[in-house]
Formats: structure tokens, C-alpha cells, sequence
């Protein structure tokens, strides 16, 4: 459940998984990646308290794997984001990121259509296989 703490808004494991639509499980995954780092409270620490920049870094880390961007390459521009520097090293990293992913799925459409193109041939072959056995038909009949 979503709470105040010292007018911040903290989230919930819980609350996270529910907003973006992934499991708990996934979370302590990209925590354990390093992309993610709740603070901790409770006996022991157990349990896990999320605020506005994790809640951030968790929305940015599903964008990027939507975008195909590896967990390193993700993290490797969060951290670059987060440096006290400008976040021209972040966007310049965050171009080639993009530009290598941009061939790889230029590459896969290339592929595709290609596949799709003799789906298109064997369909056509089909159909005037078919048209001949139609054609045929009526004769053997008579």
C-alpha cells in the first residue's frame, strides 16, 4: 500500500508489481541485477520499501526491455543517469544503445520479409494446385 513517509511517497513489492504489471518475483530480480535497491525495514530487513527513484528506475528498466536493451545496458544508463555529471555520456550511450538494437530489428524485419514472401509463394502454389484439382474434378465425375 502506498504511504507518506517524511512526504515522500514509498510503495509496497506489492504495489510495484501491481502498477507495472509484473511479479514480485521479476522485482527482486532486477534488485538482485543491481537495477533496483530499496531501502529496508522490519526484523531483519525483510521487508522492502520502494521510493520515488526506485518506483523510476523499475519503469525505466521495463521501457528498456520493451526496447530490447540488455539488463547491463539498462543499468549501465540508469547508473549513467544518476552520476553528478551531465547526461550527455548517458543520452550518447543511450543513442548507441538504440542505434545497435535499431539494426538487430532491421535485420529481423528483413528476415521476416522474406519469410513472408514465400509464405506468399507456397500459398499461391497451393491455390493453383488447388484450382487444377477443382478444374479436374467435374471430368473424372462424368
Amino acid at each position: 500500500m502506498q504511504r507518506t513517509q517524511s512526504s515522500s511517497a514509498t510503495y509496497t513489492i506489492t504495489d510495484l508489481a501491481r502498477e507495472f504489471d509484473v511479479t514480485p518475483r521479476a522485482i527482486r530480480f532486477y534488485e538482485d541485477q543491481g537495477l533496483l535497491s530499496p531501502e529496508r525495514e522490519g526484523p531483519g530487513g525483510r521487508k522492502r520499501v520502494y521510493n520515488g527513484r526506485e518506483r523510476t528506475r523499475l519503469k525505466l528498466t521495463l521501457r528498456g526491455k520493451r526496447l530490447g536493451l540488455t539488463l547491463n545496458e539498462i543499468k549501465e544508463i540508469l547508473d549513467l543517469y544518476e552520476s553528478p555529471r551531465d547526461t550527455a555520456p548517458q543520452l550518447e550511450r543511450f543513442l548507441h544503445a538504440l542505434a545497435q538494437h535499431r539494426q538487430t530489428l532491421e535485420r529481423q524485419m528483413e528476415d521476416l520479409q522474406a519469410q513472408l514472401a514465400e509464405i506468399d509463394a507456397h500459398e499461391r502454389q497451393c491455390r493453383t494446385l488447388l484450382a487444377g484439382h477443382a478444374a479436374a474434378a467435374p471430368e473424372s465425375a462424368a
